[in-house]
């Protein structure tokens, strides 16, 4: 007879089981010997191939019999593959564009599945040939019917096979198909390498997928789309752009060292990720770059290409894959099994470097590889920072030719190089180390302010992943203790490779670079009396960044930070400041036998004064004369001139025995070179370049003016930005812009909206004679009219005696006469907290606000809505869903409404109306859904 427990115990019994199989809580694994292999890998094959490839299918039998008709084969994918040097192959089948179909004979319903097993044959196939495959899977059952006509997942038959209700349109019901879909995979499939998914649900993340993965495959690697997942051992980062130059890839990562990231992106120029119909053409340079610029920070290529239904690719990725095979081979070992130079792994400086010129860093052990994407304007150098790494020898790594080089002044310059590959010319650079550093065991740090966890030790720790953060205080200090008085020349600064560079939007999210921008040091010998050595701008770039501070005598450097990139409008980024670790040289590596072209002391007759960071370790007191100064061809040149700030900063240039110009100078240190630019005329051959000044000159170089095309990069911003929605009759609008120059330095600057026909402006025109790098010029006005207008906010410029404009427009339109408030759900004068902004051709202003949901500041909060009396109002939300989905508003901070809304497609903007109750002058309104996804919304307005 069975013993009968109380049925209290039965509950607690049932409870503690509950609790005892409850899987750990994930914990980021950021490096474990299952991910070796990718670490070594440089590239993978990303392919979106399915159901909806060209010609479009809506039947999954139909779909297949075409494909093994069409002669599709996995060895062709793999040795496709190869030709790329790709390590690795993810297959995006079950895709929600692409139909949700499964490349293999699935026993669970639910969407199309073959009979014939693609995904085991590409398995096998990969494995004989050292080919990793992971498989795509996709969270978002929103484009269940995005084809007019057809149903592509099947709820009834998925119902019949749980004994239970699922509706697989809903992400619950989608998420506990994937789910069976993922322990499908996993029993059947152990060759394969891992899942590659994009994005989360909620599903999974309740019913511990993602540690059952773990605990189950072990060795399979796990990789999610643009969020950082702590469980997941990869972080892509998908299609971005608007970088200069635009391969540079990494500007727009977010990720640091020594996480795996990847580099997710379309190598056809246009269209979708999948073939379309279209053989795209795909761009050399671009994809090129690409590749060897993700290289040059650790980062893998995950490279989209667009099999047709028989698998093989369109002509023109075929022969880009072609020219990859043959292209590759002789500079395989500058990017397979290397690190990114510049980061932790230590390396000389990637970036921007001499004329123009522009490339990235790859390490293996004391080898550099020197990687020139884009090859300087006129000259036969390539000089770039040495990070303190004395080099013995440079050769070109296809050739194996050696070149002359030179190392003075804490550059590395590489002379006398007259062919260029179009694509990467890799120099292979020879090094014994680095010298004239401080080992981190004599440093000490403190800070004036650091984040529980982040202590100021972190900044001299020799340990990257530690590092110090600011607390979001500024200005905030870091103080270096170096024991005792010890000669200092130089500091090398790397910051936390967690944001971009610049000013972007990144799947509609404000994105901005979190690194220091104004700064001060200071030094001491005794901790109470201190002087200024250096205040500049640092450049918002990645890698090691280095501020010269002379020849000091110091036992304490002090740094200020006064402020960082990020503006406002980059809520995650702004006001916060991370670095990694600070190291502290006191001499530069010296490799004189070969002179730097037009370096002042070359010249006969100068007097030569001492200088450790000027090329050459010289420069010339009282003014030089360049006899030889060469030209190709008659016309304007730039010309750069570095020179020693001394307390006269003038300079007088003349060119040919022609009128002097005068030039000035930034302030600075007397003892670290700074450089000016400015336009001359020269004649075909030999010119004589003149240069008068009490301040001691370094160089110069001469090259061509910059194109017409070629604007330096800013970011301007503009309040309240988008659509201004404003009353009938005569109107006031206040506009507020600002521009900030991320690199060069420009001249004559008038910044001021030009009024169109029926408005008046008040207010001044804003203007500078001069911005230099990371300045900003803001100006306020007043628009008032009566009519709809395009409103102009333009910036005028000259760079090197080039003018340019730049110009931003404040759309304000009437609002209808039924409503008394109107505004764009992206309007710069709301909160969107964790949402975001995503073009949207039939919306008002043609954007929306997306990502709405699923936390608590997945939110938009509208300030400042007026309402002329209290009382009860309408308010209108114009939105697109696919689906049902529900918002909910509460105003004021009171009790939330929700609002459900139903249509399909996610294409048309529909409006939907719920009473409210307003204060008097200005409400809030907030529009959010805490625990799932809500509706896109366009505007809101009130009747």
């Amino acid at each position: 007879m069975a013993l009968r427990l109380p049925r209290i115990i039965l509950l607690v019994l049932a409870l503690l089981a509950t609790l005892l199989s409850v899987t750990p809580t994930a914990r980021a694994e950021v490096e474990n010997p299952r991910q070796q292999w990718l670490r070594d890998s440089t590239a993978g094959l990303f392919l979106h191939w399915g159901m909806f490839t060209a010609p479009r299918h809506t039947d999954c039998a139909a779909w297949e019999r075409d494909v093994t008709a069409g002669g599709w084969s996995a060895d062709y994918w793999v040795d496709e593959a190869l030709k790329l040097h790709a390590s690795y192959i993810v297959l995006a089948t079950f895709h929600s564009r692409l139909g949700y179909a499964r490349p293999w004979p699935s026993k669970i319903p639910g969407s199309c599945s073959t009979q014939r097993d693609f995904l085991g044959e590409l398995v096998a196939a990969g494995k004989a040939k050292g080919v990793h495959v992971l498989l795509y899977m996709t969270d978002d059952p929103q484009w269940h019917n995005e084809v007019p006509g057809v149903e592509t997942l099947d709820s009834a038959a998925y119902s019949a096979y749980k004994g239970q209700q699922v509706d697989l349109t809903t992400r619950q019901g989608f998420g506990m198909y994937s789910y069976d879909l993922f322990h499908e995979v996993m029993d059947d499939y152990p060759d394969l390498s891992g899942f590659w998914i994009d994005n989360d649900n909620e599903y999974w993340e309740q019913h511990g997928l993602y540690e059952q993965i773990r605990q189950q495959r072990p060795s399979w690697l796990l990789s999610n789309n643009n969020e950082d997942t702590p469980i997941m051992d990869t972080v892509s980062n998908e299609q971005k752009t608007g970088m200069t130059p635009a391969y540079d890839y990494p500007q727009a990562t977010f990720t640091p060292m020594p996480r795996l990231t990847e580099a997710d992106y379309k190598l056809p120029t246009s269209g979708q990720w999948w073939y379309d119909g279209s053989d795209s053409k795909v761009d050399y340079g671009l994809s090129v770059g690409r590749y060897v610029a993700n290289a040059g920070s650790s980062i893998k290529s995950l490279m989209a290409e667009t099999a047709m239904v028989n698998g093989k690719f369109p002509p023109q990725q075929v022969a880009f894959n072609n020219f990859m095979a043959d292209w590759l081979p002789p500079i395989a070992s500058s990017l397979e099994k290397t690190q990114g130079g510049g980061y932790m792994y230590g390396g000389m400086q990637p970036g921007f470097w001499n004329d123009g010129s522009h490339g990235v860093i790859t390490l293996a052990g004391n080898t550099q590889y020197v990687h020139v994407l884009t090859k300087p304007v006129s000259q036969d150098l390539i000089r770039l920072r040495d990070n303190g790494y004395r080099v013995t020898s440079v050769t070109d790594e296809r050739t194996g030719k050696q070149f002359r080089f030179n190392q003075s002044g804490g550059y590395l310059s590489i002379l006398g190089v007259t062919s260029w590959d179009t694509y990467d010319t890799v120099f292979k650079v020879t090094t014994a180390g680095q010298t004239g550093v401080y080992p981190n065991s004599m440093l000490e740090a403190t800070a004036s302010s650091s984040a529980a966890g982040h202590p100021a030790s972190a900044l001299v720790d020799g340990s990257y992943p530690s590092y110090w953060d600011a607390d979001g205080k500024f200005p905030v200090s870091m103080t270096l203790d170096l024991k005792h008085p010890r000669p200092a020349t130089y500091l090398a600064v790397n910051q936390t490779e967690w944001s971009p560079t610049h000013a972007r939007e990144s799947f509609g999210r404000p994105e901005d670079s979190a690194r220091i921008k104004d700064y001060k040091v200071s030094v001491s010998i005794d901790g109470r009396h201190w002087k200024q050595v250096s205040a500049a701008t640092m450049p918002s770039r990645r890698g090691v960044q280095f501020i010269d501070i002379g020849n000091q005598l110091a036992r304490y450097i002090k740094i200020d930070v006064l402020n960082t990139w990020a503006g406002a409008q980059s809520p995650t980024y702004f006001g916060k400041l991370k670095i990694d670790e600070i190291r502290v040289g006191y001499t530069y590596p010296q490799a004189l036998h070969n002179p730097v072209p037009l370096e002042a002391e070359s010249e006969r007759g100068t007097h030569v004064l001492k200088c450790a960071a000027c090329s050459g370790s010289a420069a010339v007191v009282g003014g030089v004369t360049y006899r030889n100064v060469q030209a190709s061809s008659a016309g304007s040149y730039k010309l750069e001139l570095t020179a020693l700030p001394t307390h006269d900063r003038t300079l007088s240039v003349r060119t040919n025995g022609g009128a002097p110009v005068q030039v000035t100078l930034d302030p600075g240190n007397a003892d670290v070179p700074t450089t000016i630019a400015l336009p001359v005329q020269l004649q075909a051959g030999a010119n004589v370049v003149q240069i008068k000044s009490d301040s001691p000159v370094d160089r110069i170089t001469v090259g061509p003016l910059p194109p017409a095309s070629y604007v330096p990069k800013t970011t301007m911003t503009v309040q309240p930005s988008g659509i201004v929605w404003v009353g009938p009759g005569q109107q006031s609008v206040t506009v507020s812009a600002n521009l900030r120059l991320d690199e060069d330095a420009v001249d004559n600057v008038t910044l001021a909206p030009t009024a169109p026909a029926g408005w008046t402006v008040t207010g001044a025109p804003v203007t500078a004679s001069r911005l230099r790098l990371g300045q900003v010029i803001s100006g306020t006005w007043t628009l008032t009219g009566s009519t709809a207008a395009q409103v102009p906010i333009d910036v005028t410029f000259d760079t090197v005696g080039l003018p340019h404009k730049i110009s931003k427009t404040v759309p304000i339109q009437i609002r209808p006469a039924d409503r008394i408030f109107m505004r764009e759900a992206e309007s710069s004068l709301n909160q969107i907290g964790s949402a975001g902004i995503t073009s949207c051709g039939p919306c008002s202003g043609a954007q929306k606000v997306r990502n709405l949901g699923g936390s608590d500041d997945a939110h938009v909060v509208f300030p400042d809505v007026t309402a002329p009396t209290e009382g009860d109002y309408t308010l209108y939300l114009d939105y697109t869903v696919n689906g049902t989905k529900s918002y909910f508003v509460s105003v004021n901070n009171g009790s939330p409404t929700e609002v459900s809304v139903t249509d399909v497609g996610n294409t048309t903007v529909r409006t939907t109306q719920l009473p409210i109750h307003l204060a008097a002058g200005a409400n809030t309104i907030r529009i959010y859904n805490t625990t799932d996804s809500a509706p896109d919304l366009d505007r809101i307005s009130i009747g």
